[in-house]
């Protein structure tokens, strides 16, 4: 087990006769000289006392939402910004509901729905309350939040039967928790360049040329490798999308203006050039708005070529240089041939012309292909975006570290 100082991590206790566990995890991470502070919910004070858990935690134990004698600190938001991350073990049928729904109606409930943190779930519950649908869907779009899911175990429950839905044992949720700490005290070490949605090239003052790109993707992308640690920049197209403040953010807005933006923020670690830049530009810019006529003729000529100037650039080239594939025929064909003609380490490419993913969706399929792997190519099945972006850096993670 590895030092864990100066790491703060907040524990939440559901009601569960797991609820005990907790106490020996809460034991490993004081052990290890992390800083606990603890919520306990109402229920959870029927299988476990605020006494044993302050005895262990050596932190304060939290349990009411509205406290007249914390009134003044709002619980709900300093919490929320203190810890490094969340846990919530064991996280209840209820709980998982309650949080699927963004209910926020106690203070556990309230400090998860007012984070920016990772949180990680460690369910409990009886087999066949893990199995129902229900939840099933409930974590489904937990995960699609960015939640991350420790367990359950198959196993002998108490209440008699056998089967999935034991809580995972002290040592693996903990296990868990200092893997990632750990990985993120690596990442601060690293810088990331993100981009992300369209470019638009002016024809005249009012018209320009564009693509469907919503910017999502790279938005989620970039939200994720902050979450785990790096030093991200996210340079954007024009979008009407929010980013985390410690995010760096530098809108632009034609291919040229994200060109010289990537310069400006070269060198970094890892580049992953997610946005849809315009591959063409009018050759010349008419200064007024073209009148109406019968016939028009348009000279275009080839933008600037971003992700193939940072991949082959001599000096300033990143550790790790991904790049994105927007196809609408013969996915593998034009993945593969884009791998080796710009030289970069990753392609992740989707098929835009399907209606549940790509473009302005909420949900995308992805297939990595890779330089030098014997995994030659990996498929990421349709999923949120969110949930996509966690799966491509958790693999980023593995490989830079």
């Amino acid at each position: 087990m590895k030092d864990l100082s100066n790491k703060k991590v907040l524990f939440i206790i559901c009601g569960g006769i797991s609820a005990y566990k907790s106490l020996e995890t809460i034991r490993m991470f004081r052990k290890n000289n992390a800083e606990i502070k603890t919520i306990l919910t109402k229920s959870a004070k029927e299988f476990v006392t605020p006494l044993s858990v302050a005895s262990l935690s050596q932190g304060k134990v939290y349990d009411d939402l509205f406290s007249l004698e914390n009134e003044t600190e709002m619980d709900h938001i300093s919490l929320s910004r203190w810890a490094d991350v969340i846990i919530v073990a064991p996280a209840t049928a209820n709980t998982i509901s309650k949080l699927s729904q963004g209910n926020s109606d106690d203070l556990a409930s309230t400090v998860i729905l007012a984070s920016n943190k990772q949180v990680f779930l460690a369910p409990a519950m009886n087999v066949r309350m893990w199995e129902h649908q229900s939840t099933q869907n409930n974590l489904k779009t937990l995960k699609g939040f960015g939640y991350k899911i420790i367990g359950p175990e198959i196993g002998d429950m108490a209440c008699g039967e056998y089967g999935e839905g034991k809580m995972s044992e002290p040592l693996v949720i903990y296990e868990e928790i200092q893997n990632f700490l750990f990985s993120k005290i690596k990442n601060n070490k690293l810088k990331a360049l993100v981009t992300a949605g369209p470019t638009n090239e002016y024809i005249d003052p009012v018209r320009f040329i564009t693509n469907k790109s919503s910017g999502k993707q790279g938005y989620e992308i970039a939200k994720s490798l902050y979450k785990r640690g790096f030093n991200t920049t996210l340079i954007s197209g024009p979008t009407n999308l929010k980013i985390d403040e410690n995010i760096k953010l530098i809108k632009v807005e034609t291919a040229e203006e994200m060109f010289k933006a990537t310069q400006k923020n070269l060198p970094t670690d890892i580049a992953v050039f997610a946005a849809a830049v315009a591959d063409f530009k009018a050759s010349s810019e008419h200064k007024e708005k073209i009148k109406k006529v019968d016939n028009f003729t348009l000279n275009l000529e080839r933008n600037i070529d971003i992700l193939n100037y940072v991949s082959n650039h001599n000096f300033m080239r990143p550790k790790m240089v991904i790049g994105f594939a927007a196809e609408t025929t013969s996915l593998e064909k034009n993945a593969v041939q884009k791998l080796k003609d710009k030289n970069c380490d990753w392609i992740i490419a989707n098929d835009v012309s399907k209606d549940k993913s790509g473009f302005d969706n909420e949900n995308n399929e992805v297939t990595i292909f890779y330089k030098n792997e014997k995994m030659k190519k990996e498929k990421l099945s349709l999923k949120k975006k969110s949930e996509i972006s966690e799966e491509i850096v958790d693999r980023i993670v593995a490989q830079i570290n």
